[in-house]
């Protein structure tokens, strides 16, 4: 239950604060009075997106907070917000003159989501267009499992889960299976360049030998007389040009002859030696050189050949010789992943069968218990139909298979009408007037609220203008039927009707007032004289009409 509603800055409402008890509250005053005020600020602590410009002008913010009974069920659940001996639970809003909100739940702040998810807990709003939402095929949907109660609501939401999980699966498999159609093809592809690669055997070492192999091949007189040049110098070539080797021999004679007589000259006659057996070596590895460096016949046009199918792969996968051994492993990585597809494909179309399986037993669960509880909804909706002046009007659920199933079932509802007897039925949405859909709803609201239904709660029941179209006779009845409703409970009703008025628990008046600089609108509880008041001026009559306030004393007394 609410118990008190604090209202600052919110537009023409400088401070107001509402003292609301069990049964039916209600709120009426002149249109333009702020009364959508008041509607907006109970949708502000159900976490709803602040309005721009409603923050009074002149004001740095605007405040609204309620204060509500802590039901047991929320206890639990928020005792970490709370003190452990908490009677109440307090949800606040704080609008800011820039358009940015705060949001407090028990006196801490706290996400707009927190609020909307204890709000929700709390109360449920019918704005004064909601009866235009029964025109669609889903909101007639939450009103038949609403209808079905908590149980229903929990399956509902294990079948969106589940059809959730069946769609990726069914994205998963597909996705599976276009790449299996080209897997084929491509797993050729990879075949031949792989063994294309493999067969040349590419390896950067022998890549570098070939192409210093060939640059030899291509200079081998160069080479040959290089050597032959170096080892005549060494040599000699006869008498006329005896050659560094012979040269050093005879010095080293000369040295010998005087060994032993001064050590610095020994010192050089050993180093003379050294010289002398180095360049002979020198000349024994030139020799060899020269005469074995005879290239075997097509070696080189083996060695261009050979290095020719190198560049031709190099050519073909990225330039160099590292390049290609780079493709052959992406190859092979890529075969192997395909390889694996076709098992991915198989372990998809497990998981999709189990998904579905599991959707399909689901949905006869979710199914049964909306084809269960119809007939039920549909005879209390008549029922209370012919107490709202509809007597005869036909109210039936139908359920009728999709095409194929959604989020929310494998079921379509459709509210049908027929407003008049002997009319045939026809969806709600073509054949009933506006004042008749309003009635519609709020018979629905109340089957489905009453105390024995199975989604009956104890949330606060606030109804903003929902008596559009309506007068008369009719207006009596509403307000019979909002008043049977709040038997037990809360309900809190914004209306323009005396009728509805009338009948009320408790009645709280908004008025504006206009004779300072800026518009304010006061909100205060009214009764005696001040009801009567009110009452003759929804009658639109003159405060001093003696008619009309006998009239309205009449419906008071009535009531």
């Amino acid at each position: 239950m609410l118990c008190e509603l604090r209202v600052e800055n919110l537009l023409l409402i400088e401070r107001a604060e509402l003292r609301l008890g069990p049964g039916l509250n209600v709120i009426t005053g002149e249109t333009g009075a702020g009364k959508t005020m008041l509607a907006h600020a109970l949708d502000l602590l159900l976490g709803g997106r602040a309005k721009p410009g409603i923050v009074r002008p002149g004001a740095p913010e605007a405040w609204v907070e309620g204060v509500f009974e802590l039901p047991e069920a929320l206890r639990a659940e928020l005792a970490e917000r709370l003190p452990p001996d908490s009677e109440e639970l307090v949800l606040a809003r704080r609008v800011g003159a820039d358009g940015r909100t705060r949001a407090y739940l028990g006196g801490r702040a706290a996400t707009v989501g927190d609020l909307r998810e204890a709000g929700e807990r709390l109360l449920a709003f019918y704005g004064q267009h909601e009866h235009r939402k029964l025109a669609l095929t889903s909101a007639q949907l939450d009103v038949l499992d609403g209808f079905c109660g908590r149980p229903q609501l929990a399956r509902r939401a294990a079948y969106a889960e589940a059809w959730g999980v069946a769609r990726a699966a069914r994205t998963e498999l597909e996705s599976a299976r276009e790449a299996s159609a080209g897997r084929e093809r491509e797993l050729d592809l990879l075949r031949f360049e792989l063994a294309e690669i493999e067969d040349a055997g590419p390896s950067e070492e022998e890549d570098a030998a070939l192409r210093a192999e060939r640059g030899r091949v291509r200079n081998i007189e160069a080479l040959r007389a290089a050597a032959a040049g170096a080892l005549t110098a060494l040599s000699g070539d006869g008498e006329e040009a005896p050659g560094a080797v012979p040269a050093l021999g005879v010095g080293g004679q000369a040295l010998e002859e005087v060994a032993g007589i001064d050590a610095p000259l020994d010192a050089l006659a050993e180093r003379v030696r050294s010289v002398l057996f180095e360049a002979e070596d020198l000349a024994g590895e030139l020799r060899a050189y020269a005469e074995g460096i005879e290239g075997a016949p097509g070696s080189l046009e083996e060695v261009e050949s050979r290095l020719a199918e190198l560049d031709r792969l190099a050519r073909k996968h990225g330039g160099t010789v590292a390049a290609v051994l780079a493709h052959a492993e992406a190859c092979r990585a890529r075969r192997a992943e395909l390889a694996g597809a076709e098992e991915a494909a198989e372990a998809a179309a497990e998981r999709l069968t189990a998904a579905e399986a599991r959707l399909g037993d689901l949905a006869v669960a979710l199914g049964g218990a909306r084809r269960a509880a119809a007939p039920a909804l549909a005879a209390g909706v008549r029922e209370r139909l012919g107490e709202l002046a509809m007597e005869g009007a036909v109210f039936a659920v139908e359920l009728s298979p999709r095409e194929a199933p959604g989020p929310s079932g494998a079921e379509n509802v459709e509210f049908l009408i027929a407003p008049n007897p002997g009319v045939p039925a026809g969806p709600l949405r073509e054949i009933a007037s506006g004042g008749e859909t309003s009635r519609v709803m709020l018979a629905l609201m109340a089957v489905a609220h009453a105390e024995d239904a199975p989604g009956a709660d104890a949330r606060l029941l606030v109804f903003d203008e929902v008596d559009a179209g309506i007068g008369g006779v009719t207006a009596r009845a509403v307000g019979a039927q909002l008043r049977a409703l709040a038997a037990g409970r809360q309900v809190l009703c914004i209306t323009h009707l005396p009728h509805i008025a009338s009948v009320a628990d408790r009645h709280f008046r908004i008025a504006k007032d206009v004779s300072g600089e800026t518009a304010r609108t006061t909100v205060a509880g009214i009764d005696g004289d001040e009801l009567v008041g009110e009452i003759v001026r929804m009658l639109g009559a003159e405060p001093a009409d003696g008619a009309a306030r006998e009239h309205a004393r009449t419906l008071l007394a009535a009531a």
